[in-house]
């Protein structure tokens, strides 16, 4: 009796047993709030809540842009700035209007790469209308885009010597307004912008440069030296040798000629010899004149629109494309290796070249200062500006997640839903 018993009973216990493991996994819905929604499965992937994930993003963006600033301030030199310059002195940023009116003047300082660099604006500038130039001639013409025949470039390799071989600040702001006139460009000229530009170089290096050219037969002897609408007399400018150049000179000589123009030639180059009398010695004294000379060429430095140092090729190239919005199609080159380079000379012979350019060497000091402050100002301005495009294109991100997490979760409600309602009716 008791097997039979037990033979009728163990079915239907084992079928109770089935029944409430099944309706443990299947069951539709949890009764009341006894137990909580179970997040989709995409909202797990992406790290809970949309809440929840905001703000791990946010502190993971925060994280990174510490990061980014830090490895920012790693790739720049540390920068010990000898010369207070205020932000606009620092920022350099021209809208050069090709199809306007805008020119761009080169002051060409002898023996400072001047030649190198004059050639990469006419012949290596990204341009709408590049300069033609012809094989074998050293001009280029550099007309505006449109067919304006009026150029953009006054240079010597552009417009030529038309304010005299290597023309100074003093000539060149004084005519080049009306050389362009007489050049039969269109258009008042007091309509033009003038943007100076120059390039400046080691006083030592330099000094050592002129004196090797000059060695080989240089004399620009043509040059006008026109100052308050003359040129220097002979007694004001005279000449260190006699016939027709210098060919063959010792340093020693070179150095010895106390009227030799190649003395702090960057600082006369630059300065407003009017306002010392021009060439006339005996206008002010000396220490008077040194001092006025030097202050008006580092101020006139500080206000062209751009220089450039012979000693930092691609920092000039970078600082050219910045400040005129301008690309050029290939590198600029260092070469560490020229004929000043070669010159060996004592530590006795190089204080005697910076004595005799003592005020290009001072120059020298501050330009470099201003240069490299501007450099490093400009990348971490450009830093500064791809910091705050990753940041937009986070936020951008995060609103397109915000936008579609909706979508999917509302899909996946639909599906279990489905799946839940078959199941019951199986």
């Amino acid at each position: 009796m008791d097997e039979r018993f037990n033979r009728w009973l163990l079915p239907p216990l084992l079928a109770l047993l089935f029944l409430l493991i099944v309706y443990q996994y299947v069951s539709p819905a949890c009764p009341g709030a006894a137990c909580a929604r179970r997040p989709p499965a995409s909202a797990a992937r992406r790290g809970g809540a949309p809440a929840e994930r905001e703000e791990e993003e946010e502190a993971a963006a925060g994280t990174s842009e510490e990061e980014e600033a830090a490895e920012a301030a790693a790739a720049l030199p540390r920068l010990v700035a000898k010369f207070p310059f205020a932000r606009g002195e620092l920022c350099r940023r021209v809208r050069f209007d090709m199809r306007g009116r805008d020119v761009i003047v080169f002051l060409h300082i002898q023996k400072t790469g001047g030649t190198t660099f004059g050639r990469h604006l006419v012949r290596n500038i990204r341009l709408e209308q590049p300069c033609y130039c012809r094989a074998g001639q050293k001009k280029c013409a550099c007309h505006r885009p449109g067919g304006d025949k009026d150029t953009w470039l006054f240079s010597r390799f552009s417009t030529g010597w038309s304010c005299g071989l290597h023309a100074d600040w003093t000539e060149l702001t004084s005519c080049v307004p009306a050389a362009m006139e007489r050049r039969g460009c269109a258009g008042n000229r007091t309509l033009r912008n003038f943007y100076y530009i120059t390039m400046l170089r080691d006083p030592v290096s330099r000094y050592l440069s002129e004196w090797k050219h000059v060695q080989r037969g240089a004399t620009w002897k043509t040059s006008l030296h026109m100052c308050d609408g003359r040129s220097p007399t002979p007694d004001e400018l005279p000449t260190c040798y006699e016939g027709d150049d210098w060919s063959g000179v010792s340093l020693q000589e070179f150095m010895d000629c106390s009227y030799n123009l190649a003395n702090n030639r960057q600082v006369r180059m630059l300065a407003d010899l009017s306002l010392v009398g021009c060439y006339n010695l005996t206008f002010m004294n000396e220490s008077e004149r040194n001092m006025i000379l030097l202050q008006s060429a580092k101020n006139n430095l500080k206000n062209m629109a751009f220089f450039g140092l012979t000693e930092f090729q691609r920092k000039t190239q970078y600082l050219f494309e910045r400040t005129f919005n301008l690309k050029f199609i290939s590198p600029f080159t260092q070469f560490n290796v020229t004929r000043a380079s070669n010159v060996d000379i004592g530590e006795d012979v190089r204080q005697r070249i910076e004595e005799l350019n003592f005020l290009d060497v001072q120059l020298y000091e501050y330009a470099k200062d201003l240069f490299l402050q501007r450099f490093q100002y400009s990348k971490q301005e450009e830093h500064q500006k791809n910091r705050l495009k990753r940041r937009e294109e986070r936020r951008l991100l995060r609103e397109q997640r915000a936008h579609q997490s909706p979508r999917e979760e509302a899909a996946e409600v639909a599906v279990t839903e489905d799946y839940n309602s078959q199941v019951a009716r199986w």
